[in-house]
C-alpha cells in the first residue's frame, strides 16, 4: 500500500508531493523521470521489503510506479512461467505487460492503481482494480497530464479551479458521481478502467476493462447448497491470500456482525493468534460484547477500543480536510479514530467491506426483493404519493414508521429519484430548494441509472448493482482508504476478491434476501463459523448519532460554517431554506435536517480549508 503521483510535460514537486501525502508512503520516497514523463512513489513497505523498491524497472524499457497488493502474483508467476529478480508483486506486473501488453488485467486478483510507462512506444498505461478500493486521480490540459492517489496532492501540484455544476451531484448523491470530482479539469478514474497515454501528442484512451453490470446479467444454476459451499471455498481462498501476502503481521476489525465475524473466523485457521479490535462509543450500542464470543470461540489475540468523541469539534476540520473534496459520511469520523487505534498495534488489517451490496445486507433491499420500483406504474405512483402527502415526516430512522414512509416516498417518484430516496435521501423532497437556474445536471448520472433501470434483471439486481457502482466506489470504499491511509495503515477486504465479486451478482435473489431476512446465504454460512447470537444480529454499522451532533455538539460549528455570510451553500440553496434548515423553522425531519446540515457542512469545510488554502 503507498502512494503513486506522475506527470507528462509537467515536473513534479516531491516536496510538495511528500507534505501532502507521506501518510500514504512514509517507509521510503523515490522519484524518476525520463523523456517527458516524471514519476513518483512513496512506500508503506508490506510485502517484499527488501526488493519492492520503487519505482521499479524491467530492461530499460519498462518503469512502474505501484499503489494496492496482487494476492495472487506467485501463482500468476508460476501458471505463466514468469521469472525475475524479486519476489516483489510490483515486479509481476512488469513482467506481465511485457508479456502481455494492456491485456494482462485479467488475470490480477487485488487492489491496485498502478502507471507503467513504455519509453519504446512512449506511452503510459494507468490501470485500476475492478471495485476501485485503491484511488487515482487525474489532471488533463492541452499541454500537461498529471496523477495522483490524493485530490489533495494534485490542489497542492496545480492551481486547481472550483467545479460548481459537479457540487449539484454531491448535494443529492452525497459524493461526486463517477469520474467527477470538486475540480475542473480533474476526473477520477472510475474501478476496472484503465487509460492509455501518447506521452508525444498527449491523447488519452479510457477503456472499461471490468464492470459488475455484465455479471448481474448473468444467473448461475446452482442451488443454495451449492451456492453456499463456493461462497465458502472463495471466502477462505481471498481471506488466506490476504492474511499470507504480507511480510508484516495481519489483524482484523471485528465488530458484532456477519462480515468481519466470517472474515475473522476464517482468518483465525490461517492464524491461530490474529490480533482483532472492536469498538464502542459512549452512549452508543456496544458491540463488545458479541465481538468478544467471536474472539474467544476463534482464540484471537483480541483488545477492545474505547472510542471518545470528546475532541471531535477540534478533530473536525482535519478529519474532513484529509479527504480533499467534500464527504458527506458522517461515519468517516468514527472510522478515522478506529483507524488511529488499531495502528499502534499492526499496519495491515482485514475488514468486511462489500458483503453488503454483493450478499444483500441492507434493509432497504426487501422491498426491492418483493416488487421493482424501477418499473412504470402510474397506480402505484400515485397511490403512494397521496399517502405520504397525508402522513407527517418520521423522526426516528430505525423506527417502523420512518421506514413506511420511505418507502411510499421513493414509490411516488420517478427513475434516478426512486433510487436517491431508497439510498442516501440527503435532498428528496426538498430537491427543489437547490438553485439549479433550470440546469439539467442530473443529466450523466440519469443515463447511467436508466440503462441499470431498463435492464432484463429483477429490482433487488438493479439497486444492488447501482450501489456497487455509486455507494461502495464513491462512498465507502473512499471513507476507509482515507481514514485507514491517513494512519499509513493498509486495509484489506477478502469480499471484494475477483472469485466473489464475479459470483455472487448472479446467484438467485433468494438466497440474498429471503423473505423479510437480509443477507440470507451469509447468515447461513455463519453458521458454520460464528456463535449462534450473532447469526440474526440486523446491520447496523457505525451508530452515529449525527442528530445530537448537529443539535448540540456541534451546532456553534454548524451555524459558523453553513450560517456565514460568505458561505457557498448559498450559491447552491434558495436562502429562506437554508436559513429554515438552521433555525428549525421548516417541515421536516430531525434526523433529515441533520444530514443535510452535516453534507452542507462538509462542503464547507473542504471550501475553506482546501479549495481557499495556498
Amino acid at each position: 500500500m503507498c502512494g503513486i503521483a506522475g506527470a507528462v510535460n509537467f515536473k513534479l514537486l516531491y516536496k510538495q508531493i511528500d507534505e501532502q501525502m507521506l501518510h500514504r508512503g512514509p517507509d521510503e520516497q523515490a522519484g524518476y523521470m525520463v523523456d517527458n514523463v516524471d514519476l513518483y512513489h512513496l512506500r508503506l513497505s508490506i510485502v517484499d521489503i527488501g526488493g519492492g523498491k520503487q519505482p521499479m524497472h524491467l530492461q530499460d524499457r519498462y518503469t512502474i510506479i505501484f499503489n494496492g497488493e496482487i494476492y495472487n502474483h506467485k501463482e500468476i508467476r508460476s501458471l505463466l512461467n514468469l521469472h525475475g529478480t524479486t519476489s516483489s508483486d510490483t515486479e509481476t506486473l512488469l513482467l506481465l505487460y511485457q508479456q502481455f501488453g494492456v491485456n494482462f488485467l485479467h488475470y490480477l486478483e487485488g487492489m491496485f492503481a498502478f502507471a507503467l510507462y513504455d519509453r519504446q512506444e512512449k506511452k503510459l498505461f494507468i490501470a485500476r482494480d475492478r471495485a476501485g478500493k485503491k484511488p487515482l486521480y487525474y489532471y488533463r490540459d492541452k499541454e500537461k497530464f498529471v496523477f495522483a492517489s490524493e485530490l489533495n496532492c494534485l490542489k497542492g501540484l496545480l492551481p486547481l479551479q472550483m467545479n460548481d455544476q459537479h457540487f449539484y451531484h454531491y448535494l443529492r448523491l452525497g459524493s461526486f458521481y463517477g469520474s467527477c470530482t470538486p475540480y475542473k479539469n480533474v476526473s477520477e478514474l472510475k474501478a476496472g478502467h484503465f487509460l492509455l497515454i501518447d506521452c508525444t501528442t498527449l491523447d488519452i484512451t479510457d477503456t472499461c476493462w471490468w464492470s459488475i453490470n455484465d455479471f448481474y446479467l448473468q444467473t448461475h444454476t446452482d442451488n443454495f447448497e451449492q451456492s453456499v459451499e463456493k461462497v465458502d471455498e472463495y471466502l477462505n481462498a481471498a481471506v488466506k491470500r490476504r492474511v499470507e501476502s504480507s511480510d508484516l503481521e495481519v489483524g482484523s476489525f471485528l465488530s458484532g456482525g456477519i462480515d468481519s465475524g466470517l472474515t475473522t473466523a476464517i482468518a483465525s485457521k490461517y492464524n491461530n493468534r490474529i490480533k482483532t479490535f472492536t469498538v464502542s462509543f459512549d452512549g452508543e450500542y456496544d458491540e463488545a460484547p458479541l465481538a468478544k464470543l467471536v474472539a474467544e470461540k476463534c482464540h484471537t489475540n483480541h483488545t477492545e477500543i474505547k472510542i471518545s468523541f470528546d475532541h471531535l469539534k477540534n478533530d473536525l476540520e482535519k478529519i474532513c480536510s484529509n479527504y480533499g473534496e467534500p464527504f458527506f459520511d458522517s461515519s468517516a469520523i468514527p472510522s478515522y479514530y478506529v483507524s488511529a487505534a488499531a495502528k499502534k498495534h499492526l499496519t495491515v488489517i482485514l475488514n468486511g467491506d462489500g458483503a453488503d451490496e454483493l450478499f444483500g445486507g441492507y434493509r432497504r433491499y426487501v422491498p426491492f426483493a418483493k416488487y421493482d420500483f424501477f418499473k412504470s406504474h402510474g397506480a402505484v405512483k400515485n397511490t403512494a404519493s397521496l399517502a405520504k402527502n397525508l402522513l407527517p415526516p418520521g423522526h426516528n430512522k430505525k423506527s417502523k414508521y420512518n421506514y413506511i414512509y420511505r418507502l411510499l416516498s421513493l414509490a411516488s417518484k420517478n427513475s434516478l429519484e426512486i433510487y436517491l430516496s431508497a439510498g442516501v435521501d440527503i435532498m428528496e423532497d426538498y430537491e427543489t430548494n437547490i438553485t439549479a437556474n433550470g440546469m439539467n445536471y442530473l443529466e450523466s448520472m440519469r443515463a447511467d441509472f436508466t440503462a441499470v433501470a431498463n435492464a432484463p434483471i429483477s429490482g433487488l439486481r438493479k439497486i444492488m448493482n447501482m450501489d456497487f457502482n455509486t455507494t461502495l466506489f464513491t462512498d465507502l470504499l473512499v471513507k476507509m482508504d482515507i481514514a485507514n491511509m491517513a494512519h499509513s495503515l493498509e486495509g484489506r477486504s477478502p469480499f471484494l476478491c475477483k472469485d466473489l465479486l464475479e459470483y455472487a451478482p448472479g446467484m438467485d435473489d433468494s438466497f440474498k434476501i429471503n423473505g423479510s431476512t437480509t443477507k440470507y446465504l451469509l447468515r447461513q454460512l455463519a453458521k458454520k463459523y460464528l456463535p449462534g447470537e450473532l447469526i440474526n444480529q440486523p446491520k447496523r454499522g457505525f451508530e452515529i448519532p449525527l442528530k445530537k451532533w448537529v443539535e448540540k455538539e456541534l451546532r456553534d460549528v454548524v451555524f459558523d460554517y453553513v450560517g456565514a455570510p460568505d458561505a457557498i451553500s448559498n450559491q447552491f440553496l434558495q436562502h429562506a431554506f437554508l436559513t429554515g434548515l438552521l433555525n428549525n423553522t421548516i417541515k421536516i425531519s430531525a434526523e433529515k435536517r441533520a444530514k443535510i446540515l452535516w453534507t452542507l457542512l462538509s462542503m464547507e469545510i473542504w471550501y475553506k480549508k482546501v479549495y481557499l488554502s495556498k
